[in-house]
C-alpha cells in the first residue's frame, strides 16, 4: 500500500499537467482595439463599436488599448495583438491603424475615423482591385462647405489652424484648409505641434494674428480642445471646432461634424461584415455622404459675447443650440 501511495504522488504532477487545457468557446471572437488617445470623440467610437457588436449577438472579448499619442506605443500594442493572435483588430485614428496594418498582415485590420485612408497608406487603392486585409470608415468632412459657411458668419481676413505635423490626417486637413482659404481670399496662419502639451502654446503664438480659429479632425489637437477654447475666449476670437463630441462645455461659436458614436456604429458594421465572411478587399473604405450623418451646432452665448449674428436659415438647419449655458437639441 505504501508503494502504491508513493507511486501515486510521483505520478500526480504528470497527471495534472496531462489534463486537457480548458477549451475556449469557439464562437467567441477576440477583438483588439487600439485608439490614439482618450478623448470624447475616440471614446465614443470605441463605445459605438462595442455597443453595435453586442446588439448583433456576436460573442466577443475586447482588449482595449490606448496609445496615449505615442507612435512607439501604437507599434507595441500592434505587436501584442499579433502575439495574442487576435481574430480581428481595430485602429481608431491614423497612427494606431497604421501600426496595426504594418504589423498584422494575416488577420483583418479595421480602421475607424481615418480622414484619408489612401494618403495614410492604409489602402492601396479605392477601386478594390488589389487584395488587402484592411477596411474601415473614413471621417472625411465636407470641409469646403464647412469653412465657407464659417466665413459667411464671421467674415474673417485671416484664419488660424493648429495641426499635428506627424499625423497624416492633420497634415492633409491643413493643406486642404490652406487651399480653401486661398480660394476665398482669407490669409491662412498655421501652427504645427507634435503632441498635445504644445497645443495651448501654439494657439497663443498665432491668436493675435487671426480673426477666427479652426480645429479640424486632428486627434492630438482635439484632445486639448479646452486649451484652444480658453485662448480663443480670452482673445475674443470665434472658434470653429469640427468635432461636435468634444464641443460640450467649451466656448465655441460653431461646431459641425460627425456624432462619433455613429462612426463607431458604422465601424462595428464593418467588423460584422468581415466576421460574416465578407473580404476586407470587397468592403474597402466607406465614406459618409448623407447630410443627416453630420451635426451642426451653434453657441448663441458665444455669438452674443462676440457680437456676431448668425443667419436665421443657419439656425434653422442646426441640430444643437447652446443658449444661457444650456444645450438644446433641435434635431436628432
Amino acid at each position: 500500500m505504501k508503494k502504491i501511495c508513493i507511486l501515486t504522488l510521483l505520478l500526480l504532477p504528470a497527471l495534472l499537467f496531462a489534463q486537457p487545457a480548458k477549451e475556449t468557446n469557439p464562437e467567441t471572437v477576440s477583438i483588439g482595439i487600439s485608439k490614439m488617445v482618450a478623448h470624447p470623440a475616440l471614446d465614443a467610437i470605441e463605445q459605438g463599436i462595442i455597443d453595435y457588436l453586442d446588439s448583433t449577438g456576436i460573442k466577443a472579448t475586447y482588449d482595449l488599448q490606448n496609445c496615449n499619442a505615442e507612435i512607439a506605443t501604437a507599434i507595441a500594442i500592434a505587436q501584442k495583438f499579433k502575439s495574442d493572435d487576435k481574430d480581428i483588430v481595430i485602429g481608431i485614428a491614423t497612427p494606431p491603424a497604421q501600426a496595426l496594418a504594418q504589423v498584422i498582415t494575416t488577420k483583418p485590420v479595421v480602421f475607424g475615423a481615418i480622414t484619408d485612408p489612401l494618403a495614410a497608406g492604409l489602402l492601396a487603392n479605392y477601386d478594390k482591385t488589389e487584395d488587402t486585409n484592411i477596411a474601415g470608415i473614413s471621417d472625411l468632412n465636407p470641409i469646403e462647405l464647412q469653412l465657407e459657411t464659417y466665413f459667411s458668419i464671421i467674415k474673417p481676413k485671416s484664419l488660424g489652424m493648429i495641426y499635428t505635423s506627424s499625423e497624416a490626417n492633420g497634415v492633409a486637413m491643413m493643406e486642404l484648409a490652406r487651399e480653401i482659404c486661398k480660394k476665398n481670399g482669407v490669409e491662412f496662419v498655421a501652427a504645427a505641434i507634435s503632441n498635445s502639451s504644445e497645443v495651448k502654446m501654439a494657439a497663443q503664438s498665432i491668436i493675435n494674428r487671426v480673426d477666427g480659429m479652426y480645429v479640424a479632425i486632428d486627434n492630438t489637437v482635439v484632445s486639448a480642445i479646452t486649451s484652444v477654447s480658453e485662448v480663443c475666449d480670452k482673445a475674443g476670437i470665434p472658434l470653429f471646432n469640427t468635432d461636435t463630441t468634444s464641443s460640450e462645455g467649451i466656448d465655441f461659436l460653431m461646431s459641425w461634424g460627425f456624432n462619433y458614436y455613429t462612426v463607431g456604429i458604422e465601424t462595428g458594421k464593418v467588423v460584422e461584415r468581415i466576421l460574416k465572411g465578407e473580404k476586407p478587399k470587397d468592403i474597402g473604405a466607406i465614406f459618409f455622404n448623407d447630410p443627416s450623418q453630420f451635426e451642426l451646432w451653434f453657441n448663441l452665448d458665444s455669438a452674443k459675447k462676440l457680437g456676431i449674428t448668425i443667419d436665421e436659415d443657419l439656425l434653422q438647419a442646426a441640430s444643437v443650440l447652446v443658449e444661457h449655458g444650456e444645450k438644446r437639441v433641435i434635431k436628432q
